[in-house]
């Protein structure tokens, strides 16, 4: 069983609140930009929030979560989604699968994060979105030293095979763009 797995009350996971801070339709237009994708692969989807941006974005949507307990909740909002149980060291897809990959909160979570970001660029054929938490003490979210830095990110990214890295800051986090 993975360790790091959200414990708690999943429809809390679509707080209007929540959704804000992430700001979701900001983080898809970001991750879509200057690009024609077809196809995504949401890493760590939980309850399909982004993976439901997506989809009414146009894309065919695939989401994994760890959780078993997540995946009915995001058929929920994707019928027509593809969605599996899966740890993101370890994805069910063949390689060059996806146009886009993207992952929410999912990065610091893994104990293994380059072995994450190695099968990230394995399935990818484009890019991969990673929103995280901005590397500072905040009154939310993860603790810092459960944050990763950009520096860290980027140099995970490089040995993951990434030819170009971008962070674009947010309000409260920051979404990276990693191109293959």
């Amino acid at each position: 069983m993975h360790e790091k797995r959200f414990e708690g009350d999943i429809t809390r996971l679509r707080n209007p609140e929540r959704i804000a801070r992430l700001e979701v339709g900001r983080v898809v237009t970001l991750c879509l930009e200057g690009a024609q994708f077809k196809c995504v692969l949401d890493v760590g989807t939980g309850t399909g929030l982004f993976a439901e941006a997506f989809a009414k974005r146009g894309l065919a949507v695939s989401g994994v979560d760890v959780n078993p307990e997540m995946l009915p909740a995001a058929r929920v909002y994707v019928s027509a989604g593809d969605f599996r149980e899966s740890t993101a060291e370890a994805l069910p897809f063949a390689d060059a699968t996806f146009d886009l990959l993207f992952m929410g909160l999912l990065l610091h979570e893994s104990d293994e994060q380059l072995q994450v970001l190695s099968e990230a660029r394995r399935v990818v054929r484009t890019r991969v979105g990673i929103l995280e938490w901005a590397y500072r003490e905040e009154d939310f979210g993860a603790p810092l030293e459960d944050r990763l830095s950009p520096e860290i990110l980027e140099d995970l990214a490089k040995e993951a095979g990434f030819s170009h890295f971008e962070a674009i800051p947010l309000t409260k986090l920051v979404l990276y763009r990693l191109t293959v």
